[in-house]
């Protein structure tokens, strides 16, 4: 057994070598057609397209590379998928892809990846004035790396295509690119396993709709001047780290039927509501900045037994919108900064003597009446604030914090307020 199954292994390798001994390089210049050169070409091999303009939609059914020298342009004639690929191991790179037609019904798309393209990768192209940038449909393992997409920017939202859409697939990569003026930048539905990193997604209806899908990282991504930053629905075992969201017409990040997930380390700043958590259980929320935000965190539908520690909530109008029928408990071994806590630190230890309580009475009567923020640290209100602590009738069930931080976590708050406001990225 163990020798046949070195015979096998050897035989495989030596198939390899000798497929990539017997690679060619085609070369299509301008005025010669690309279908009949992928049709010529054997498996494995590689079409190289010199700058020009292509007219014509591709059907690519054989593993190959396509490679574009000095970006060459090819139109889809604004009619059906401008590439449509049907085979495993193709590679689309170096391209100006645009024109697909605008059916939303047969979903037109600058590259369409056909159910069983596994492995396909497509890196470093432009692609524009498509419906939808990528769809990709129940194959695994496809790589989408570093590419620029733009859509049908003077359609309605409602009828422009996302700028990637993955639906049933596994293991795909999607890493580093730039999506604008589409639908949904990344639309993610039944997909597993896979990673989202350093993608920009700006401009659009939402920056990432997301639902449905296990296992998966979100990392590194930049979601700005959409209607929604983030949005994760239906999901559980998911990591959220390091992405920054900003100037969104709604939320920054939506955490929405979650579960068994940690969401750490990200920025979410001058959005409508910073964080919206919807039925979301056991997941970690720490280490993240809240700031600038109309409403830092929107907390309801039985979101509970969550341990929220270690985040900075800073300059928001409404510290937390809270809808529940009982206290929740955040705080742990960090605590969390509240900047309009005003309570005292005695014994010095970084950590506040008086509970911090969101949606008291002083909170409710200036989000009623905002010139009272003049008067917070009166007296007066003051007073007022340790009666509403004292008799229980005066007060609904918020989020309650034993020990609050007494200085931010991140000490360089003030730095992400200048770097988000007016640039358009956040590098």
């Amino acid at each position: 057994m163990m020798r046949r199954c070195l015979r096998r292994a050897a035989a495989a390798v030596l198939a390899t070598l000798l497929a990539g001994a017997q690679a060619a390089t085609w070369t299509v210049r301008p005025g010669q057609a690309l279908q009949p050169a992928i049709e010529r070409a054997a498996a494995g091999d590689v079409i190289e397209v010199e700058r020009g303009l292509y007219t014509g939609n591709l059907l690519i059914a054989k593993p190959l590379t396509l490679r574009g020298l000095n970006r060459p342009t090819i139109s889809g004639g604004l009619a059906g998928d401008t590439i449509r690929v049907t085979a495993t191991d193709v590679t689309i790179e170096g391209l100006i892809v645009r024109d697909s037609g605008d059916s939303l019904n047969e979903q037109n798309a600058g590259i369409y990846i056909f159910p069983g393209a596994h492995r396909a990768v497509v890196r470093r192209n432009d692609l524009t004035y498509n419906l939808f940038g990528l769809w990709i449909e129940k194959a695994n393992d496809v790589r989408v790396e570093h590419n620029l997409i733009t859509g049908k920017r003077e359609y309605a939202s409602s009828q422009r295509g996302n700028g990637i859409q993955l639906y049933n697939t596994t293991g795909a990569r999607i890493i580093g690119n730039r999506i604008a003026f589409v639908r949904d930048a990344l639309y993610v539905d039944v997909s597993h396993d896979a990673i989202f990193r350093a993608n920009k997604l700006h401009d659009s209806r939402y920056g990432t709709h997301y639902m449905n899908s296990y296992r998966n990282v979100w990392e590194d991504n930049d979601s700005w001047n959409n209607r929604g930053g983030i949005a994760l629905m239906e999901v559980r075992d998911q990591v959220v780290r390091n992405n920054r969201a900003w100037n969104n017409i709604d939320h920054g990040i939506m955490l929405r039927t979650m579960q068994d997930s940690v969401v750490e380390g990200n920025v979410v700043m001058g959005n409508a509501r910073g964080f919206f958590i919807y039925d979301v259980e056991s997941i970690e929320l720490r280490g993240n900045l809240v700031l600038d935000n109309a409403v830092g965190i929107h907390l309801s539908a039985g979101s509970t037994r969550n341990r929220v520690d270690g985040n900075d909530f800073i300059g928001n109008r409404e510290q937390v919108r809270y809808v529940g029928s009982r206290d929740e408990r955040w705080g742990g071994e960090r605590g969390n900064h509240w900047s309009n806590y005003l309570g005292w630190d005695r014994d010095g230890d970084q950590r506040g003597d008086v509970p911090y309580e969101a949606n008291d009475v002083v909170d409710r009567l200036s989000w009623r009446h905002p010139m009272m923020r003049l008067l917070l640290a009166s007296p007066a209100v003051q007073a007022l604030r340790l009666v509403g602590q004292q008799f229980p009738l005066l007060r609904v069930p918020s989020i309650v914090e034993a020990r609050p931080r007494m200085h931010p976590v991140h000490p360089d708050w003030l730095q992400w307020r200048q770097r988000l406001t007016g640039t358009g990225d956040a590098r």
